[in-house]
């Protein structure tokens, strides 16, 4: 089997990617471990920057995420009582965010590549990336019980964390930085109207909370909880009554429960791996990096991965020119390092360390009241939540 591209991994970025190539008729298969129903069970991040739905409009998938889709201009942050509104669209010129889950993207992505006829395939089992340091590189796997081997000219590894690509690479031949925060996210999904139009991120002296939503009738809830938490230990009712506790009163009142249909625990981390490309492999998204969740940076810098590698596949397919191929690694690295210094100083500001000095807890809150204090402070955090440009 042979094809130009090989894609491993068919979440958003490897689907957005396959049909980026599709389209500008640069020939890819994308290889999957998992089912295909499983794919779109996957709950994940819902906060589209501006460039992440320019790209999903280009890939064809934009109809029904700007039907659906909500668009904010703006959040709000809370301090123990207090309120504070960070309005996105004047502080940035216009520029506004939209709330439309990764499951939604998911499901488009799926649908538009089976209209298309690009073809994937999935519960693949033994993917493994070879002699991508040659002329010659290729990936082996399993379809179907049968072997195979998938000859090409590039691998873009956009197979997550865990996932086969970066494990191909030599221990020599890469560099990992990592930081792992000592507390998890306690989230649930509910058939419920949101507290809010707005996103609500709340600081507390008994721990971070988020307030978000998938539609007006569909709510997403997270509460910080300790690293070692099981979700056996939290009843729907404990968990709505400590959402409660971490709001300003009245938007406790507006908080409407009912039972969760999906809960679950996200332990948060800083993990970024240099560089990425190794020969004819490229690491994409969750690959190469990983973001706590407090910035909703994930998807957002997954899909400027995928920016950077279609520009250069495409010059190089149809322009025979490598020069922005050659500069992936740098320009997506760039890139991934502003949104985890983003990500890591939302969530140092915004959640409570058990282990830190009464010096260090004073120096946060004091940042986070300079934050919202100061109109320059509050114009770099919305330059950054919006998405800084390609």
């Amino acid at each position: 089997m042979s094809t130009q591209v090989c894609i491993i991994g068919a979440g958003p970025s490897g689907l957005l990617l396959g049909q980026l190539l599709h389209d500008a008729g640069i020939d890819a298969i994308i290889l999957e471990r998992a089912t295909l129903e499983h794919v779109l069970e996957r709950v994940r991040a819902g906060v589209l920057e501006q460039g992440t739905v320019e790209l999903l409009e280009r890939a064809g998938v934009g109809e029904r995420m700007h039907a659906e889709g909500l668009v904010h201009e703006g959040f709000a942050i809370t301090r123990e009582d207090e309120v504070h509104h960070i309005d996105l669209s004047s502080l940035t010129e216009g520029k506004t965010v939209m709330v439309y889950g990764q499951t939604e993207v998911t499901h488009d992505l799926v649908e538009r590549r089976a209209q298309t006829g690009a073809l994937s395939h999935y519960q693949v089992e033994a993917v493994d990336p070879q002699d991508f340091d040659t002329d010659h590189p290729h990936v082996t796997c399993r379809i179907g019980g049968e072997n195979i081997r998938i000859n090409c000219r590039f691998i873009a590894g956009c197979d997550g964390f865990h996932g086969a690509s970066r494990r191909a690479v030599p221990e020599s031949a890469i560099r990992t930085f990592e930081k792992i925060y000592p507390f998890g996210w306690l989230g649930i999904l509910a058939d419920v109207p949101p507290a809010s139009d707005e996103l609500i991120y709340a600081s507390h002296s008994r721990g971070f909370a988020l307030c978000s939503m998938r539609s007006h009738s569909r709510s997403r809830y997270y509460i910080q909880c300790n690293a070692g938490d099981s979700i056996e230990a939290w009843s729907d009712d404990q968990f709505w009554d400590e959402l409660r506790r971490r709001l300003p009163a009245e938007m406790a009142e507006a908080v409407t429960t009912g039972p969760s249909f999906e809960k679950s625990i996200a332990p948060l981390r800083s993990f970024v791996a240099e560089p990425m490309r190794f020969g004819s492999l490229f690491l994409v998204g969750d690959a190469a990096h990983i973001v706590p969740p407090t910035g909703a940076k994930g998807l957002n810098l997954a899909a400027s991965d995928v920016h950077y590698l279609f520009e250069g596949l495409r010059a190089h397919f149809l322009e025979r020119e490598d020069t922005l191929l050659d500069a992936y690694s740098q320009r997506a690295l760039a890139r991934a390092w502003r949104a985890v210094r983003f990500s890591w100083w939302m969530t140092t500001m915004l959640h409570r360390f058990p282990d830190n000095a009464p010096f260090e807890n004073r120096i946060l809150e004091t940042e986070l009241a300079y934050t919202l204090e100061s109109q320059a402070a509050k114009t770099a955090l919305a330059e950054n939540y919006v998405g800084l440009p390609y």
